[in-house]
Order: structure tokens, then sequence, then C-alpha cells
């Protein structure tokens, strides 16, 4: 139902998305989708790209007063700097004779492929051997635009009261304990997760995981981690088992593995559920009828699910996981070889985050709004709002 694409390098003038499939009438929140830009810029261990840009979304089509269109939505997010790039990333012009020391270096090291990143298996698939030319576009510069797209759609999904939230539970070897927090309260989450400097609820494994970023700063290294992502309030029934690319849980974890540095996904219990026995792992079913329309009654008192079976939501909490590496640009740069000479040589560095798991979450949820907003136009979706919401209404009120 929805489809979408992002356009736009790094250091190019603009990165530009386009969606498609909203249904006409949906209102649009500019400063809520101002809020989630801003979200992602945030976190102890962001580098200096985020000190210039702003990430300000400006809407350019398929909204008029403040409402969908049913035509295709437009955004452009401006690169502020951009302008210090204007003579490397000219789309026509040749690099000048003539440049300045700073650009004499970021125009002449991208033949030195940094170990861990797109930039060497990039450039042999697209037979480039000036590197700009794979890292602009697998920077995670990209996110922006993702991110943008998942606010929109996050605002169709949270019209119908589904409910985000993401923290981070894992920086390098510090962990937050399942134990440590409750999923009950969502909006508790949100709050705490909201205040942290790394997005952690728990205040002193938070002083632990910026202790552990600033060290990888000092030894100018970079540091991985793992954020969750929970969203309440879905109704039983989105996804499918029919077909294997109707399955939501394989549609989610997709989304989650396609964020830059993302290495491993997991729902629920996830990777724990190996080790256990099946008494242990599947949870046992109730009813309640006045239980919750959108579980049709039924009621699980655990979720080690994560809120999905055989591909299908089923009413509880949903419980995504993603685990991300350290990301692959280093101040200590590793050896690697020239691609033009082929001699040993350092790799190059630019401008870089010791550590991006606390941006991580935030992306999560923007890329888990964009497959549940699909989903839930699939079952509930038409042309506009108003038919919308007559086909939830009538679902609810449909007994099972």
């Amino acid at each position: 139902m929805i489809t979408y694409l992002t356009s736009g390098e790094s250091h190019g003038p603009q990165l530009t998305a386009i969606i498609d499939g909203l249904p006409a009438g949906l209102p649009i929140d500019p400063e809520h989708l101002a809020f989630q830009m801003a979200r992602r810029q945030k976190g102890y261990g962001r580098g200096g790209r985020m000190k210039i840009e702003t990430d300000a979304v400006e809407v350019v089509s398929g909204v008029r007063h403040g409402r969908t269109l049913g035509s295709p939505v437009t955004l452009i997010i401006k690169n502020r700097d951009w302008e210090n790039w204007v003579n490397i990333m000219d789309p026509f012009k040749k690099l000048p004779d003539e440049l300045h020391l700073r650009e004499q270096k970021l125009a002449h090291q991208t033949t030195r492929p940094r170990p861990g990143h797109a930039d060497l298996s990039g450039g042999i698939k697209y037979d480039h051997h000036d590197l700009r030319n794979v890292l602009e576009r697998a920077s995670a510069r990209e996110t922006a635009a993702r991110v943008a797209v998942g606010s929109i759609c996050r605002q169709l999904l949270e019209h119908f009261d589904i409910r985000f939230a993401s923290h981070v539970v894992q920086i390098g070897s510090v962990k937050l304990d399942r134990a440590a927090y409750s999923l009950d309260n969502i909006e508790r989450i949100v709050e705490l997760s909201e205040a942290s400097e790394v997005r952690c609820v728990v205040p002193d494994v938070e002083a632990k995981m910026i202790e552990a970023i600033r060290a990888a700063k000092k030894s100018r290294d970079s540091l991985g981690g793992i954020a969750e992502v929970i969203v309440v309030g879905l109704p039983v029934g989105l996804g499918g088992y029919s077909q294997g690319k109707h399955r939501l849980d394989s549609r989610l974890v997709g989304a989650l593995m396609s964020i830059p540095s993302a290495k491993a996904a997991e729902i629920g219990i996830g990777f724990e559920a190996a080790s256990m026995l099946g008494s242990e792992v599947h949870d046992e079913l109730f009813y309640h009828p006045d239980g919750d329309p959108k579980k049709k009654r039924f009621v699980r008192k655990t979720n080690r699910a994560g809120g999905i079976e055989g591909g299908i939501t089923t009413g509880e909490a949903l419980i995504l996981r993603v685990a991300v590496k350290p990301i692959s640009t280093l101040n200590r740069p590793l050896r690697t070889v020239d691609v033009v000479s082929k001699e040993p040589a350092e790799a190059m560095v630019e401008r870089t985050d010791n550590c991006v798991v606390p941006a991580v979450g935030v992306i999560g949820e923007a890329v888990t709004a964009i497959e549940l907003a699909d989903e839930f136009l699939s079952k509930f979706g038409s042309d506009n709002l108003a038919e919308i919401e007559r086909n939830y209404r009538s679902f609810l009120d449909t007994e099972y």
C-alpha cells in the first residue's frame, strides 16, 4: 500500500523522500515531524555533523492545509554542510586545480577504503575508484530521510492510538538487564529515555554507558550496542502466513537490518528462546469477556513472543531489538589497501561519531512505523481516512 523512495548524498544539496499510498485526509503535524527529526540528532557520542545540521523538513507536495491529498507526499531536507562541499560534490564541474588544504584532503584520500564500510565492495560493484562515489550514499545520513518518512507513517498509526517508544539496552559491554525496567508503562519509558543522554532508562546504567563512550573516544575508537523498539496498541491480525513475504516478523527484521551498521535483530526473547524449553517460551492463552477488543478479548499473561505469532500481530506489545556494530570510520585508522596503487595504506578518515546507538532506536521506530503503516492500510485501508476509520471501528465491534 505504501511505497517510498529516498535520494540524495550525504554532502549533496539535500535529501529527498517521496511517499506514495497515504490516504487522503490524514492530519499532518509539522511539529511532530520536527520533533522526530531532532530526536535522531541527539545522543552522547554523536559527531560534529549534528552541530551543523538542523534537519528541518520541507513538505513540497501531497499536503494542503495540514491534510494529505492522497497524492504522493514529497519531503526535502536541506544539507547545510553542502556549502562546504560545493567544489567536491558539484554534479557537473570537475574539481578545480586550486583547492583549500581541507578540500584537498577530502578530495584525494578517497582511494583508501575503510574496513567494515561499503567503500571497497561498493567500489568494486559499481567500478568506482574514487570511493566518495560510494560513501556519500552508503552514509547513515540517508536515515534522516527515512525518519521523516517514518514520522508521517507514525502519525497515521497514532491516529488509531498505536504508540511507540525506544531505548538503549546495551552500549559496548555495558548492558541493561531486562528485569531492570517494565514495559507496562510505555509513557514512562518515553519520558526516561528522552531525558537520558544515551536514551537509557536506568540512570546508573546510563552513567556507565557514557563512561564507556568517553573511554572509546579517548582511544580514538568507536562502540556499538543494542536498541529496543516497543509498539503498543496494535490490533491482532496485521501480517500473514500465506507467503513468506507476508510475514510481518520477516518484514520488520528486514527493516531493522536495513539500518546502517545493523548486524542482528530479534523479536521478543529472540535468540534466548533457542536455549529454552517450549513450555518456557510460549505464551499461554486466556479469555476475558471484557478484554481489549484489539485483541478480540484474548489475554496473554506473558509476551515472550514479542507481539507476533505465525507472522501475525497478536495484539500484545511489539518488542524488537536491533544490534549495531561499532561504526567503521575510526580516528585511529585501520590498515587497508589503496585501490589505485594497490599499496598498503591507512584507511580514510571522515568526520564521524563515536557511538550512534542512541540514534538507532529512533531510526528503528521510524522503519518499524513504515512497515506497520503499510500492513495497517493493507488490512483496513482505503483511499481516505474516513473510510479507514469506519473499517477499523467495524473490526473492533465484530465478535470473534
